[in-house]
C-alpha cells in the first residue's frame, strides 16, 4: 500500500512515535554537535602557536574530515542492519552484524593509514598548502592518520548502538571524548611543548579512548547474548556491499557541495566569504534534521525486521511531519536571528549584503530539507541504498550544469544558493516518489 493511502494515524500511536523520535533524536543531536567541537578545540589551542601552524591544521583537518566522512556509511548501513535484527527479536545476530561492521572499519582504517603515511606530503601540496604551512600540515596529518582506525570504529560502533535503539551512549562518549581531547591537547601542546604534534597526538589518544569504550560496550553485549566476536569474511563482505551504494550517495553529495563552493570562489572574495558563512549555518541546521533521520533509521529498521509494514508506514508519515515542522521552526529562527548571526562572522558590509539573500533562501528551504533528511533516514533504515545512490547521482547530473552556469548567467551568490535549493527540491521529489510507492517496504530480519 502506498504511504499516502495509509489510514490516519491514531492519536495513541502518534504519541508513541513522538516519544520514540524524541528519545532517539535528542541524544543523537547532542552527539552530532559534539563531533565538530573536536576541530574547534584543536583550532583554538593550535591558533595560539602561530598563523602557519593554524593554517597547517586547517589543511590537515579538512583532509581528515573528508576522509572520515566518506566512510560514514559504516554508521548508516550498520544501523539499518542491526535494527532489522532487533526487530526480528534476534539480539545475538544483531550484535554479530554489528561486529562485521566494526571489523570492516578496522580493515578500512588500516588501508587509509597505508596510503596516508607515505603520501602525506604530496597530498598536502596537492591541497594547496603554503610552503610555511605545509610542514605543519604534514606532521598533523601523519600523526592523526594513526587514529583513523579508531575514528572508523567509532562510526561503526555508533551504528551498532543506534540499531539497538541506544543514542544516549554515543552522546555520553562524544561529550567525554571532547573533554578528554581538549585537556590532552592543552597538556601536550603547551605542557609537554610538542606544538602541533601534541595536538595531533591528543586527538589520536582521545579517539582511541572513545573506540575502546564503544568496543567494551559491544563486547559485553556480545558475551551476554552469545554472539561471536571473531571476524567473519562473509559478514564483512556483506557489510562492504551494503555500504557501496551509500558511499556513492555520499560522494555525490560531497561533489555537489564542492561544485557550489568552487563556483562561489570563482565569483570573487566577497562571495566566497559570504558562501562560507552560509554553508557553516547550513551544516549546523543539518545537525538538527539529521538527528531525526538517525531516529528514522533505527525505528524503520526495527519495524521492518518485526514484519510490521503498517507500523513502518505510520512511523514514516509521522517523521515526515516532524521534519516539516522542525524545518519550519529552523527557518523561522534563521530569519529572526539574521541581524545577530551575520555580524558574528563579518563586519564587511559587502559580505553581509551578499550573504543576506542567500540566507533567506536557506531559511525558506528548511521545510524541504526536513522532508529530505527524514526520507533519507527512512530509506536508509529500510536498507534501500541502491535507490538512494541512483537518486543522488540523478540529482548531481541535474545540479552540476545549473550551478556551473551561474558565473555565465549571473545572479551571484544568490543564484548559487538557488541552485542548492533546487538540489534539495530534486532530492525531495526523488525520495518522496520512492516513499509513496511503498517499494522500500521489505520486511524480515534481512533485506
Amino acid at each position: 500500500m502506498p504511504m499516502t493511502q495509509a489510514p490516519e494515524i491514531p492519536q495513541a500511536t502518534r504519541r508513541r512515535h513522538d516519544r520514540e523520535i524524541v528519545a532517539l533524536a535528542v541524544p543523537a543531536f547532542g552527539a552530532l554537535v559534539a563531533e565538530p567541537l573536536f576541530v574547534m578545540a584543536d583550532s583554538a589551542i593550535v591558533g595560539h602557536l602561530g598563523t602557519a601552524q593554524l593554517a597547517g591544521l586547517g589543511v590537515a583537518s579538512a583532509l581528515l574530515t573528508t576522509a572520515v566522512s566518506v566512510f560514514v556509511f559504516l554508521a548508516y548501513a550498520t544501523t539499518a542492519a542491526v535494527a532489522r535484527r532487533v526487530g526480528a527479536g534476534d539480539l545475538a545476530a544483531a550484535i554479530r552484524q554489528g561486529m562485521d561492521g566494526i571489523w570492516l572499519a578496522l580493515l578500512l582504517g588500516a588501508a587509509v593509514i597505508a596510503v596516508a603515511l607515505p603520501l602525506a606530503p604530496g597530498i598536502v601540496d596537492l591541497f594547496g598548502a603554503s610552503p610555511t604551512a605545509a610542514p605543519y600540515a604534514t606532521t598533523y596529518l601523519r600523526i592523526s592518520a594513526l587514529g583513523i582506525p579508531a575514528m572508523l570504529v567509532v562510526l561503526a560502533a555508533t551504528g551498532v548502538l543506534r540499531g539497538l535503539q541506544d543514542t544516549r551512549t554515543p552522546l555520553y562518549v562524544a561529550v567525554a571524548g571532547f573533554v578528554a581531547n581538549a585537556a590532552l591537547n592543552a597538556g601536550l601542546v603547551y605542557g609537554a611543548g610538542l606544538g602541533i604534534a601534541g595536538s595531533a597526538w591528543g586527538t589520536v589518544i582521545a579517539q582511541c579512548g572513545m573506540a575502546a569504550v564503544y568496543l567494551t560496550v559491544v563486547v559485553r553485549g556480545a558475551r551476554r547474548h552469545g554472539a561471536s566476536l571473531r571476524p567473519d569474511a562473509a559478514g564483512i563482505r556483506a557489510s562492504a556491499q551494503a555500504g557501496v551504494p551509500l558511499l556513492v550517495r555520499t560522494l555525490s553529495l560531497r561533489a555537489m557541495i564542492m561544485i557550489a563552493t568552487a563556483v562561489a570562489a570563482h565569483l570573487g572574495d566577497v562571495d566566497i566569504a559570504a558562501h562560507q558563512i552560509i554553508l557553516s549555518l547550513w551544516n549546523l541546521l543539518s545537525f538538527a534534521l539529521d538527528a531525526i533521520a538517525i531516529a528514522g533509521q533505527a525505528i524503520i529498521g526495527r519495524y521492518l525486521g518485526a514484519d510490521d509494514a503498517q507500523g513502518a508506514r505510520q512511523a514514516c508519515r509521522r517523521m515526515i511531519q516532524w521534519g516539516i515542522a522542525t524545518g519550519a521552526v529552523l527557518g523561522l529562527l534563521v530569519v529572526v536571528t539574521r541581524p545577530l548571526f551575520l555580524p558574528l562572522f563579518t563586519s564587511d558590509p559587502g559580505v553581509t549584503d551578499a550573504a543576506l539573500p542567500a540566507l533567506l533562501l536557506v531559511a525558506l528551504s528548511q521545510p524541504i530539507c526536513g522532508i529530505v533528511f527524514v526520507l533519507d533516514g527512512v530509506l536508509m533504515g529500510a536498507g534501500d541504498g541502491p535507490y538512494l545512490a541512483g537518486a543522488m547521482v540523478v540529482t548531481l547530473v541535474v545540479f552540476a550544469p545549473v550551478a556551473l552556469l551561474v558565473p555565465t548567467l549571473g545572479g551571484g551568490l544568490t543564484a548559487v544558493w538557488a541552485s542548492m535549493t533546487l538540489m534539495m527540491a530534486i532530492r525531495m521529489l526523488t525520495l518522496w516518489l520512492r516513499a509513496r510507492s511503498g517499494r522500500w517496504i521489505v520486511t524480515g530480519a534481512t533485506r
